[in-house]
């Protein structure tokens, strides 16, 4: 008998489910806020949002779910506007206790998705790390290698000034010179970086054309690509725009300083800097040959003797 009367009480709650419309606003909230998390997850890390607020947002989504059932079940929304859903005819306690049912029940499931969900809600970390491989020259004039290596390495300069990303060093990626195929998964996954730019120079009297690829080492898919046909007085511009839009590609944040030393043009005579860039060049060979160094000493004396005192300055 008493198994009959607990099997009706539980079927007069069904029904009241059901009559005041409770099951369709739950499938609805459930879904709308999944589409919430969703979004959030994408676009907090965009906002440069703590982790945190994302999981403040689940924290009221899941307060919520209960409040919602609650709602639609003391109100319909009708053409008349907002109306009290009509008691059906059963006794108080049973109405009371129909009420403390549902109530439970939102707060129990909405335990249960915070057990879940809570965890695992954390914004999506952007991986702002980058290599920057060694460039092909594509000049006529083999010798101008060293221009290639020295555009190389004043981009990869001007990216580690900016302190949101991670820059692996020159002498990390020096060993994929002259790899006809890269394959952009190994080479992210060999040096712990999300990204690769790769690139190549041709350079004909003052003209300089720099062509560079940004890539994703996680799928081998192009980020964004750019080509440069300018001056060679304009490398310096070339070079700041770079680090600017890989900055943005990565969702760096920039400082108001670190753009500015990105603006700073190290000088204003490309004589001296073509000198800089090739005594740079002899100076880290000079690392794995050490009778080379003594080659990088009158190409810096020229430097400064055309510059004076603001000759180029690394760093």
């Amino acid at each position: 008998m008493r198994d009959a009367c607990k099997f009706v009480l539980m079927s007069n709650f069904f029904e009241e489910l059901q009559r005041r419309k409770v099951y369709r606003v739950a499938a609805a909230y459930i879904i709308a806020a999944g589409f919430i998390i969703q979004i959030g997850s994408a676009v907090f890390p965009a906002w440069e949002l703590p982790n945190w607020t994302l999981r403040l947002v689940v924290v009221l989504l899941l307060i919520g779910f209960p409040i919602a059932l609650i709602l639609s079940w003391a109100y319909d929304v009708t053409a008349q506007g907002i109306r009290a859903t009509p008691t059906a005819s059963v006794p108080g306690t049973h109405r009371r206790r129909n009420l403390i049912l549902l109530v439970a029940t939102g707060v129990i499931v909405s335990a249960a998705a915070g057990f879940f969900l809570l965890p695992r809600a954390s914004a999506r970390k952007i991986d702002k790390s980058i290599a920057v491989l060694p460039f092909q020259n594509l000049s006529d004039e083999k010798e101008n290698a060293y221009f290639a290596d020295g555009i190389q390495d004043d981009i990869l300069t001007n990216l580690s000034k900016i302190g949101d990303l991670k820059v692996i060093s020159r002498m990390s990626v020096m060993s994929y010179r002259g790899e006809g195929t890269r394959n952009a998964r190994e080479i992210g996954k060999t040096l712990g970086v999300a990204a690769l730019l790769e690139g190549s120079v041709r350079r004909v009297g003052n003209r300089v054309r720099v062509n560079v690829q940004l890539i994703d080492a996680n799928n081998d898919e192009h980020i964004w690509a750019e080509d440069y046909d300018r001056d060679l007085t304009d490398v310096f511009a070339i070079q700041t725009d770079l680090a600017q839009k890989i900055a943005s590609a990565l969702q760096a944040k920039l400082s108001p300083n670190e753009k500015a030393r990105l603006d700073h043009r190290p000088t204003q005579n490309p004589d001296a800097y073509l000198l800089f860039v090739q005594a740079h060049d002899w100076a880290n060979r000079a690392e794995m040959f050490h009778d080379t160094s003594l080659k990088a000493e009158p190409l810096f004396e020229q430097a400064i003797k055309l510059e004076g005192e603001s000759a180029p300055q690394r760093g």
